[in-house]
């Protein structure tokens, strides 16, 4: 069939057709089938075919036309008015695979790589995906599974290069509301690094918010950008010797990507996806030494028993593929800092980093651990004398000076600290009884940020003015709620009224 092209401006991350609802009827098609497309030409074409996802519309087009997003415009070169050849496509053979998982089978490399090929090129839908998580999730993924699904996403997305002795990179498994230590990291050992004269880089990927209030790379956009292609991180990383970005940008184990966008929606989160979801970023990113930070607790994703137990993988995992591996549990029974928010959580970044009076203790002392850890797996330096180092720089404004290099090296202003903003509405949340701040709940408190506003509204979001340990009396503000619309406002002090964040004693 020939179709006429309508342009629409808008990308979706895969390749999209939108047909007239009689042209669907016509050719048997429902909303997320698929259908094979390629230019047209009168005397025949040779030029390959691709693979969309149909939608289905009344209103925006005729029935000889097409609306293709540019994700298809770009693949086949096509303008407005052009025409594409358009035919049917049968079910992926990575289907029988899913549906293999599904049932409780075993899947090998090529079973497991058919998968993960299919959802980085968009072939596979989200339903279909969502089966695929699910029986990863019941059925559950031996280590030879975890190897080949870790392997699969590597080889699927883009790979960095480096040419240094040490290639350095961090990870928190997260649930601890704030906790932004990843900005401060990344500063005290890119200027350690420097420092000590390593042969060492920090290309420190990072992802947008998923469950959480802000992911660092929602922080980090504050500041300056996080989107770079692999070239420009290599320039970056020439000049600073370490950088702050955005992974899916890079197409780093983009599978991945869109696996957790699914498991988000359906609230599931099979282990070993964790686990391969990491490592494969990690080993896309060229990292040679990880440190892994799992906290675990009240309110965290891990309680004890769980957080020894996927250590336990972490760690036979990277050993399976030549990671020099670091594994920590962390306490995360408690927000870290004060700030949950895009912006509030910079604020607190660059008060550890300025060494101001009212900085946050917490997130200063558990990001100078994190990176004598770091720095201690180079095997170069002993970790007591790492964590003197770190001192020295952070105290000495070495690491804020390396900060402010990062920023403007990822084409931050100079004057970045004026681009934050906090939220024009805000409403402080007091306490009623007098006693001691017994619990924060890490989820509460993210949700009631969420609501506010995060991460889309980077200066909405939750300060606390109170943590665990403080005493408190009747009438006191236990933490301020930040937001740009006043709708919003009023629904996250429901939330916050209804789930209260806060025990006190």
């Amino acid at each position: 069939m020939k179709l006429k092209v309508k342009q629409l401006k808008l990308s979706v991350g895969k390749p999209v057709a939108i047909l007239h609802t009689n042209t669907a009827e016509r050719l048997q098609v429902q909303e997320d089938n698929r259908i094979k497309l390629r230019k047209y030409y009168k005397e025949g074409s040779k030029r390959k075919w691709i693979t969309a996802v149909v939608d289905v519309a009344f209103s925006i087009l005729k029935e000889n036309e097409i609306a293709l997003t540019q994700d298809v415009i770009k693949a086949l070169g096509i303008k407005q008015g052009s025409y594409v050849e358009l035919m049917t496509e049968v079910h992926p053979t990575s289907i029988n695979y899913v549906i293999k998982k599904m049932n409780g089978g075993k899947l090998n490399y090529t079973e497991i790589y058919s998968i993960i090929s299919d959802i980085s090129k968009g072939r596979l839908t989200k339903a279909e995906i969502a089966y695929f998580t699910s029986g990863c999730y019941y059925s559950g993924l031996d280590f030879n599974e975890m190897v080949n699904l870790t392997k699969a996403m590597v080889k699927t997305g883009a790979i960095l290069k480096h040419k240094n002795k040490f290639v350095l990179d961090l990870h928190c498994a997260g649930g601890v509301a704030g906790n932004r230590t990843s900005p401060i990291v990344v500063s005290l050992v890119g200027s350690a690094i420097e420092y000590l004269k390593l042969d060492a880089v920090l290309p420190k990927t990072a992802s947008r918010a998923i469950t959480s209030a802000a992911g660092t790379s929602d922080v980090m956009e504050t500041v300056s950008r996080v989107e770079f292609t692999v070239p420009e991180i290599y320039r970056i990383l020439k000049k600073t010797k370490a950088c702050l970005v955005w992974n899916s940008a890079l197409k780093l184990s983009p599978a991945d990507d869109r696996i957790v966008k699914v498991e988000t929606l359906v609230s599931l989160d099979a282990e070993a996806q964790i686990i391969s979801s990491i490592l494969s970023k990690k080993i896309a990113d060229g990292a040679t030494h990880v440190l892994m930070d799992i906290p675990y607790g009240y309110g965290a994703k891990f309680d004890v028993t769980g957080a020894i137990a996927i250590k336990k993988k972490f760690l036979k995992m990277a050993s399976k593929f030549g990671l020099k591996m670091k594994v920590i549990l962390t306490e995360g029974n408690k927000p870290i800092g004060r700030g949950i928010g895009p912006v509030l959580e910079m604020l607190d970044v660059l008060s550890v980093l300025k060494h101001q009076k009212n900085r946050p203790r917490d997130l200063e002392k558990k990001s100078i651990m994190l990176s004598a850890e770091l720095l201690s797996l180079t095997k170069n330096i002993s970790k007591s004398k790492a964590i003197s180092i770190c001192k020295l720089l952070l105290y000495s404004g070495r690491a804020y000076k390396k900060f402010k290099q990062i920023v403007i090296a990822q084409g931050g202003k100079f004057n970045f600290e004026d681009l934050l903003k906090k939220a024009k509405f805000k409403l402080k949340i007091k306490t009623k009884k007098t006693g001691k701040v017994k619990a924060i709940n890490n989820k509460k408190i993210a949700l009631v940020a969420k609501i506010a506003g995060c991460p889309g509204d980077k200066g909405s979001g939750v300060y606390l003015c109170k943590h665990i340990g403080d005493k408190v009396l009747v009438g006191d503000t236990l933490f301020t709620i930040y937001s740009e619309s006043k709708e919003k406002l009023k629904y996250a002090e429901k939330i916050a009224k209804q789930a209260f964040p806060f025990i006190i004693s």
